[in-house]
């Protein structure tokens, strides 16, 4: 079964919460399509089209993110797992960074808090798989790897959670590999899933050092949900273009590149069959440990073993 989504305030909220009712029930297996808007809450399908803005559906009190969703998985139970296949991203024509002004340990360590906070207005060339903009009067063009930077399921924990810090249940990872080919396995917490997806982004680099990336709509999201009740995970996994990658989320860097490795020498144990100190042997040379981000409250790490890197 192939569900559209279409992109309007009904169908979008900032916050996660297991208390949040469906906007759409799927089946293992079924594939989803949708647009979304872009960090502004706005979506413009071309230049000559003027943006459009949208709210919450669930009206809280400071969104940040929007989300397509929740959507319900059937027969989706805590303790099962969500596999998240990327069958196609497609961005929209613009996008927008920021960076400077306001505090923060990077803009403090580069000079940059109580500065001018400036915005990069980027227009974005499929065809090309480039953006452009002008930094002061000159131009600059870098190249886009479209991405998607926030996918969750709803936590166990009641209440309404903000969308900032990426969780055990997934949310704003802001990982770049997590390209089209992707696939995201998420731990599931509460009966029925509850996914969301949201936080298109068309390029950034490791670390996303001045707190956005380009941030951008997407004209397409294509995306296939499968529940797999032969894994068992407590952290996010994924298995992208670049290898299978693992995640750490902490306020500390060192613990949450702890927690990535950690989950890294499960997988490779998993997979190989061979004891603690033998995997930890070939992490260290085979898997590369990367700053996801360091800028949404906590930082995260993911490792990544490159494919076919072990033989």
């Amino acid at each position: 079964m192939i569900h559209k989504i279409q992109l309007k305030s009904e169908n979008l909220h900032g916050s996660f919460s297991n208390e949040y009712w469906p906007i759409l029930t799927v089946n293992s297996g079924d594939t989803i399509r949708m647009q979304t808007p872009d960090i502004e809450w706005g979506y413009s399908e071309s230049k000559s089209v003027d943006r459009q803005f949208f709210t919450s559906a669930v009206k809280e009190e400071s969104p940040l993110h929007p989300m397509i969703g929740p959507i319900e998985v059937n027969g989706a139970k805590a303790g099962m797992v969500l596999e998240v296949k990327l069958n196609d991203l497609v961005p929209g024509w613009y996008g927008t960074n920021w960076a400077g002004g306001k505090k923060s340990w990077q803009n403090d360590a580069v000079g940059l808090t109580g500065t001018e906070r400036i915005r990069l207005d980027w227009e974005l060339a499929r065809d090309t798989m480039t953006a452009r903009t002008e930094v002061g009067s000159r131009p600059v063009s870098v190249a886009i790897n479209p991405f998607i930077g926030l996918m969750g399921v709803a936590p166990a924990e009641p209440g309404v959670h903000h969308t900032s810090p990426p969780r055990y249940c997934g949310g704003n990872i802001d990982c770049k590999e997590l390209t089209r080919g992707s696939t995201l396995y998420l731990p599931i917490s509460v009966d029925g899933a509850m996914f969301s997806i949201g936080d298109g982004h068309a390029a950034q680099g490791d670390g996303e050092v001045s707190g956005t990336a380009i941030e951008c709509p997407m004209d397409l999201i294509d995306i296939t949900l499968t529940l797999r009740e032969d894994l068992q995970l407590k952290m996010p996994r994924a298995n992208t273009p670049a290898g299978w990658l693992t995640f750490g989320f902490n306020e500390d860097l060192n613990l949450a590149a702890g927690q990535a490795l950690e989950e890294m020498v499960t997988l490779l144990r998993e997979s190989h069959g061979i004891e603690r100190t033998e995997t930890l042997a070939l992490a260290s040379v085979t898997v590369d440990l990367r700053v996801t981000q360091v800028v949404n409250g906590v930082k995260g790490v993911h490792a990544v073993l490159p494919q076919g890197a072990i033989r």
